[in-house]
């Protein structure tokens, strides 16, 4: 069945129905996401498999984005944050797009660039052409180290080579192109890169140093548009507060740092869910927000011609559905089962949108009653528990202290004594 991402009042439900009715949402069979259960999830003795000296796991709460609907598909989006506000303001965003189609993007290609450092070269532009001369020689070899890789149609395909001025010399550096299909692809470069390195260093008469993956990856591109209802957003007003916010971030790093960290609230909450690398989609993005030579915006805001608000988001995003903890992590797995994509070009337009609509969701909020306002409501149900409020109790205390305007653990503690009338917590 369709999946149908518009699930109004799913925060009143309990987090066991909330389940349920995902499930149902999505078409699947309720086991299919029982992963997502604290207690079905990630065993220590699978984590003990994963990293080095294990001793325990760490717990960060997964919500669901509702609302989205992306290149034409609704899709109901994992999102694995400690954050309040985060995952409500990217559905309701997603909610005010929604009208106008959604989201759309585009997608550069799966391809990584693997670099080998080249020192001590005698003559280093000379030894450029005498690489790019071996072209052809270098990406056979760099192919015969993943034939499955290439049989699936991927592998490396090009090479180019900078000659690089660096105060400890001139240095030659080789980027090695390999469509890494559906993968990350960090060790399918990094391989490739290790097992051409000796060629290379007796091409170049020069010896190698290292042989790695970048990850600024600038040929695997995500691109997502949409069009906010400028009726929804609050009106003419909060439109072009909307769109001076979005120019002031365009133009002044320090803006920008706080812009684009919105931006990587929603993209690393569902690269995190999908067990894809959080590190290095951050560098990739961050890095890509320089390319300039200045620290910049990821997205624009601008308005068309029916008031409403046009958000686009460019952003490298190095993820995948095979290999690495997408497969060994089980709520990983669950999520992307969830998620609903089948490549890694469509996890990829996901996380781009879910970027762009949290972005919005917080430039919208500056432009009109302010982030506080709804932040602070959520975070007052962390405060509450932070006080030691039972499950039954954060509700009251939560709703309390924001009535008051008195979000502090101190206040807290003491509107749950008073609510327990036993002088616990005082």
């Amino acid at each position: 069945m369709p999946i149908n991402s518009r699930i109004s009042g799913l925060r009143d439900h309990t987090p066991d129905e909330r389940l349920t009715l995902v499930a149902e949402r999505a078409g699947l069979d309720s086991d299919a996401l029982e992963a997502l259960r604290p207690d079905a999830g990630l065993s220590l003795a699978q984590a003990d498999h994963m990293i080095e000296n294990v001793v325990g796991l760490i717990g960060i709460p997964v919500g669901i984005a509702t609302n989205f609907t992306i290149d034409g598909q609704d899709r109901l989006v994992p999102m694995a944050t400690e954050e309040p506000s985060v995952v409500a303001a990217a559905s309701n965003a997603a909610r005010v797009a929604r009208g106008h189609g959604g989201f759309t993007t585009s997608y550069t290609g799966d391809v990584m660039i693997a670099q080998i450092q080249v020192l001590d070269a005698v003559e280093p532009h000379g030894t450029r052409f005498a690489l790019l001369e071996a072209r052809d020689e270098l990406l056979a070899l760099a192919n015969e180290q993943d034939p499955l890789l290439v049989s699936l149609g991927g592998g490396a395909f090009d090479v180019s080579v900078r000659v690089l001025r660096t105060r400890a010399g001139t240095q030659v550096i080789l980027h090695l192109h390999v469509d890494v299909r559906d993968a990350m692809g960090a060790n399918a470069v990094n391989t490739m890169a290790e097992a051409i390195a000796p060629r290379v260093a007796e091409l170049a008469g020069a010896r190698t140093l290292l042989r790695i993956l970048t990850n600024k990856a600038e040929l695997r591109l995500t691109r997502a548009r949409a069009v906010f209802d400028a009726e929804l957003l609050g009106g003419a007003q909060v439109v072009d507060d909307i769109v001076a916010a979005s120019a002031f971030a365009e133009a002044d790093p320090y803006r920008a740092a706080t812009h684009n960290k919105g931006i990587m609230n929603g993209i690393t909450a569902v690269v995190l869910a999908t067990g894809n690398d959080t590190r290095a989609v951050e560098a990739g993005c961050h890095s890509h927000a320089a390319r300039s030579g200045s620290y910049a915006a990821l997205s624009q805001f601008e308005k068309d011609a029916d008031g409403n608000v046009v958000g686009t988001l460019e952003v490298p995003l190095a993820v995948g559905l095979v290999g690495g903890a997408t497969r060994a992590h089980p709520t990983a797995r669950a999520a992307v089962t969830l998620l609903g994509v089948q490549t890694a070009r469509e996890l990829a337009g996901a996380i781009a949108a879910v970027g762009l609509a949290q972005n919005l969701a917080a430039c919208r909020a500056l432009a009109a009653e302010g982030i506080q306002r709804g932040h602070m409501t959520l975070h007052a149900r962390t405060i509450a528990a932070s006080a030691g409020a039972d499950v039954d109790e954060i509700g009251p205390v939560a709703a309390r202290i924001v009535a008051e305007r008195r979000i502090r653990v101190e206040y807290a503690r003491e509107v749950l004594a008073e609510l327990r009338g036993d002088g616990a917590g005082a």
